[in-house]
């Protein structure tokens, strides 16, 4: 048990900031699971990166996605769960393809909309809920508090739906989401609840946050959902690994393109890099909430408040709460509320990550462009992590193997896909019967007293 891998918070070494006592005590995989946020309000991080040889990686070449999810989930959780478990966990979690479409030479598409709810989140929440279901007290019920911008509450509700001594809250911005994905998160029913707040999606965010700070909450068993919790970051890191593997020729490296709200998927790939995977450039594109692409650039921070509203809804984000995670990988540190306390290497970034804010009118072009030069049909968020790729191209040469990632399927949205293509995307298996359903959001105001009291008279 000596090489238990813990994880300490990224606020540790606050000096008592904005009365922010700094936590730094570590925890194990279970304790952040289950906590989601440290009680400083720091976000959870392990304290070792353990590597993976590219022998191993290399070998995953004709096997599934299972066994690419053993090996990167196992080096993490190997200390803390059996590897009969482990496995039960994947195999429930991922009955799904993960096609890696060709689009020019040996530049491809990863397509993560192939779970029940035709985004990437599906990844991450399908293993994390189970993780929880394993890990979580039998004697309480645990309260999962989600903020989303569009796919991760509808991924999470879908995959904790159902699950015994689990209840859930979805917050979401209550007209910044799709007709399709209201309609998906309100109503998935039963353990799930979901809240329309009038705000924007850092409002929702900010309301989770403070929920799981206030001590009068204490008897609640709260956890989140968001990439805020580690045990959606660690799924994620799995994709880059299968699609490498896959693809690769002679150990050579990638250029992967994450379109990049919150940062949560993103971070899986750094973290992937770090863990041994040959990653030359990590390109983040984002929408116009343009914070991060401004910082490499000008090497000072500022949230972008409020965030502007873009047709890749999901990415509507003016402050990433996972910044703080890249921050302290590079050896800086930024609060909640998005004040540096210690600026990162940001050469050492630079080297690494590459970023560029998309328009909306550069994402509708891309979508257009790329269908007609390729026939490939790529929904506002794809399109924001191809253009970026292409920037990047052009701007710095060509790179053998590049891949982008496609985060939601294009049937989550029709209206620009019938307006820029003139077809009507065929929607997937996952979402059929989704126009029908009934259920409807409990709407309130972006006031954290009012929502506290909502919490109070509703959780048990």
């Amino acid at each position: 048990m000596s090489n238990r891998i813990l994880y300490y918070s990224t606020n540790r070494n606050l000096d008592n900031a904005d009365g922010i006592v700094p936590f730094r005590e570590k925890v194990t995989f279970k304790e952040a699971l289950l906590q989601g946020q440290a009680p400083d309000e720091g976000l959870y991080m392990p304290d070792v990166i353990p590597r993976i040889s590219l022998e191993a990686i290399t070998s995953l070449k004709n096997t599934s996605y299972i066994e690419a999810a053993m090996l990167v989930t196992g080096a993490l959780l190997g200390d803390e769960i059996d590897e009969g478990t482990l496995r039960k966990i994947i195999e429930d979690s991922y009955p799904f393809d993960v096609p890696l479409e060709n689009v020019i030479d040996r530049k491809y598409i990863m397509r993560l909309d192939m779970g029940p709810t035709a985004s990437f989140k599906d990844f991450a929440a399908r293993m994390m809920a189970r993780l929880m279901s394993h890990f979580r007290d039998r004697e309480k019920i645990l309260h999962v508090l989600v903020a989303t911008s569009g796919d991760t509450g509808s991924a999470v509700g879908e995959a904790f739906k159902g699950v015994e001594g689990i209840d859930v809250n979805i917050l979401y911005p209550k007209s910044e989401v799709s007709g399709r994905q209201k309609k998906q998160l309100d109503s998935i029913g039963g353990n799930v609840s979901a809240v329309a707040v009038d705000g924007k999606f850092d409002d929702c965010q900010d309301l989770v946050k403070q929920a799981f700070s206030d001590p009068s909450l204490g008897h609640l068993s709260f956890t989140s959902a968001n990439s805020i919790n580690f045990g959606r970051i660690l799924p994620q890191m799995v994709y880059y690994f299968y699609a490498y593997a896959r693809l690769c020729r002679d150990g050579e490296h990638i250029v992967v393109s994450v379109p990049s709200g919150n940062f949560g998927n993103a971070l899986g790939c750094e973290y992937a890099r770090r863990m041994g995977l040959p990653v030359s450039k990590l390109v983040m594109p984002t929408n116009e909430n343009d914070e991060f692409p401004r910082f490499l650039e000008k090497g000072a921070y500022r949230k972008l408040s409020p965030s502007i509203a873009c047709i890749s809804n999901a990415m509507n984000v003016g402050h990433p709460s996972n910044l703080a995670r890249f921050f302290e990988l590079y050896g800086g540190t930024v609060d909640r509320k998005g004040t540096v306390r210690r600026y990162p290497d940001i050469d050492m970034m630079r080297k690494n990550i590459f970023s560029v804010s998309i328009s909306d009118r550069e994402t509708k072009r891309c979508i257009k462009e790329t269908y007609e030069r390729y026939g490939t049909v790529l929904e506002p968020h794809g399109a924001v992590g191809w253009r970026g790729l292409e920037i990047y191209l052009e701007r710095y040469g060509d790179a053998p193997l590049c891949v982008s990632l496609e985060t939601a399927h294009p049937a989550k949205f029709p209206a620009e896909i019938v307006e820029l293509l003139g077809i009507t995307p065929e929607i997937p298996e996952s979402m059929e019967g989704i126009d029908e359903r009934k259920g409807e959001a409990k709407e309130l105001p972006a006031d954290y007293q009012i929502f506290k009291d909502y919490l109070q008279d509703n959780l048990k």
